[in-house]
């Protein structure tokens, strides 16, 4: 009988050790599963610290790369109060916005800036709410409500007609541009080392998340190009990691006639117009020719 029962128990330690492995596996696969779920979900509660980096502290300003300026505060549609700087030309051929990335602040601008005052423009250079002096939180349609502040300034005090007006923006602030010259008529767009729309970016930099799900944010370029028709240049770098060249070339492809494609050496941050005189040749050459009704 020891042995009889021997030969029975056997088989039911074995089924039992099998039962505890894929209890074992079922629970760690639950606990990956809701492991995921949570970083999922807080990636969705947070995405807005994923896009805007903003610094409040001005490391320096105009004056102090010897241009005058004016210290301004704007008022938006919504009413919140955003902080810009206006750098007059003497005999300015037009008026440019500058729309900047996604981090840092207007301080951080001032050496594009001076090449655009040097090639004769006026030049408005504002911060996104939550960036240095300005008030309230990021948002997509806050940044793009900030735009339009910067705008009507230059409409209503200083007297400037659209057709004398250039729009600019780089990285985050090329979709902030693009919006912009979509609400509005601008006699140009500059757009340099942008995005299709953050799904793309996002689908590139978390191939792993399900990102379609997870972005409340969309800065979708891509379908609003098609609908602007004034003259377009983009502007991109070879060796961009962070937005790749290909990246930027199917924005412009997208965009409506008429437009531009200027491919500098650089990465995200180390190529653009400034990269050499001979780009920032290139843009001022496209934006006299625009300005003068010669792109068509």
């Amino acid at each position: 009988m020891a042995n009889s029962e021997d030969a029975i128990s056997a088989p039911k330690a074995g089924v039992n050790e099998t039962t505890r492995r894929r209890f074992r596996a079922g629970r760690l696969l639950v606990i990956a599963s809701l492991s995921y779920l949570g970083v999922c979900g807080l990636i969705h509660l947070l995405q807005s610290r994923l896009i805007y980096f903003p610094t409040r502290a001005y490391d320096a300003t105009p004056k102090d790369i010897g241009l005058e300026f004016e210290d301004l505060t704007l008022t938006t549609d919504d009413g919140v109060a955003i902080a810009a700087w206006y750098i007059p030309c003497a005999g300015a051929k037009a008026s440019l916005i500058f729309c900047h990335g996604n981090a840092g602040n207007i301080s951080d601008r001032l050496e594009s800036v001076a090449v655009f005052n040097r090639a004769g423009y006026n030049v408005l250079l504002f911060d996104y709410r939550g960036y240095g002096r300005s008030e309230g939180r990021p948002t997509e349609e806050g940044t793009y409500r900030d735009a339009e502040a910067a705008w009507d300034f230059l409409v209503n005090n200083k007297g400037q007609s659209a057709d004398r007006i250039v729009v600019f923006g780089r990285s985050l602030g090329g979709a902030v541009a693009i919006e912009l010259a979509k609400r509005r008529t601008p006699a140009a767009l500059v757009v340099e080392s942008s995005f299709t729309n953050l799904l793309d970016i996002g689908r590139l930099h978390y191939p792993l998340l399900p990102v379609r799900w997870l972005l409340s944010y969309r800065y979708d370029s891509l379908g609003k190009v098609p609908h602007i028709l004034c003259p377009k240049l983009f502007i991109h770098g070879a060796e961009d990691s962070l937005v790749p060249l290909a990246n930027g070339r199917t924005l412009f492809a997208a965009a409506a006639e008429p437009k531009e494609f200027l491919e500098t050496p650089g990465g995200h941050n180390t190529g653009g117009f400034i990269q050499s005189p001979t780009f920032t040749a290139r843009l001022t050459d496209f934006l006299d020719r625009a300005l003068s009704g010669q792109i068509h």
